[in-house]
């Protein structure tokens, strides 16, 4: 491999899994920088990473999953960053195949779980629909936008650092990110395995729930707010539409409520196109200041 690697763990007490996953990634990536963020852990996850010959970053406190990846990112030396879960449900064997695409052209390459890897009934809904709002966003297919497990080329990711959230979910941001910048992303199909005994998922659906909600909306509104803004637009129109049509048959009027749904929608679209050039010169300094770094 000619392309340095850097493997970044966030991990947050995975110590039951550690071990193990630390001596797979040796004897899949001999050559690789791994980085373990121990992120606030209250058992010996930070020890056991050390012995099994991998940088560690301590955060006193929990910060959450997308700060232990940031936090592993800018520590990395690594032209390649290879993310993936501490738990045991990534396979380092499917690092090669991550990597074999990137050196094929891609920028991302997202380990991709089938419908029946989800936990659960309710995720798998979950992200069925986070695919297809996604798919709809960017106008090409998003497989799996929540995906923990890729490869990443560092001046590609790097420069989105400030964008993704602190807790959940990272994997969500970092894609639409990339690909509405005009970076390659691939998605391609991995094994997951059960998680290792004694681990659990940090995921709660009530809890986190609501929080996938706004990252979406702000993802939306992030990546194409003309798109959302002209849809709403729309629909204010034809409501307007339809009532000026109702109260001109059967009163021979045309009432304030009709006008102020065109007025709305007019409005609407206007700030939806404020939006989208915004939005376009945050990708063009994003993408310039990514340039400058290679």
């Amino acid at each position: 491999m000619h392309t340095p690697v850097s493997v970044i763990l966030p991990a947050r007490n995975e110590a039951a899994s550690l071990a193990e996953l630390l001596h797979k990634l040796r004897n899949t990536l001999p050559s690789a920088e791994i980085i373990v963020v121990d992120d606030g852990s209250t058992d010996n996850t930070a020890e056991i990473a050390a012995a099994g010959g991998a940088t560690v970053v301590r955060h006193p406190v929990s910060r959450g999953n997308g700060a232990a990846i940031k936090s592993g990112a800018r520590a990395a030396r690594g032209e390649v960053l290879v993310m993936m879960d501490s738990d045991g449900q990534h396979r380092p064997e499917d690092i090669p195949l991550l990597l074999a695409k990137l050196a094929g052209g891609y920028d991302l390459v997202v380990g991709t779980r089938s419908a029946q890897a989800h936990a659960n009934l309710a995720r798998r809904l979950a992200n069925g629909l986070y695919n297809r709002l996604a798919s709809w966003l960017t106008g090409q297919p998003i497989l799996d936008l929540t995906s923990g497990f890729r490869a990443v080329r560092r001046t590609a990711f790097l420069p989105f650092l400030p964008l993704l959230p602190n807790k959940f979910s990272y994997p969500t941001t970092s894609t639409m990110c990339l690909i509405r910048a005009g970076y390659g992303v691939h998605f391609e199909p991995v094994t997951v395995l059960a998680r290792t005994t004694g681990t659990q998922s940090h995921i709660r659906p009530l809890r986190d729930g609501g929080r996938f909600f706004i990252i979406i909306l702000k993802i939306t509104t992030l990546y194409s707010p003309l798109k959302i803004f002209g849809t709403v637009a729309a629909a204010l129109f034809a409501g307007g539409a339809w009532y000026y049509a109702y109260t001109y048959i059967a009163e021979g009027r045309f009432t304030n409520a009709g006008a102020l749904l065109f007025t709305t929608s007019i409005l609407t679209f206007l700030m939806g196109l404020v939006s989208e050039q915004i939005t376009q010169l945050l990708y063009a300094n994003t993408q310039q200041g990514s340039n400058n770094s290679r």
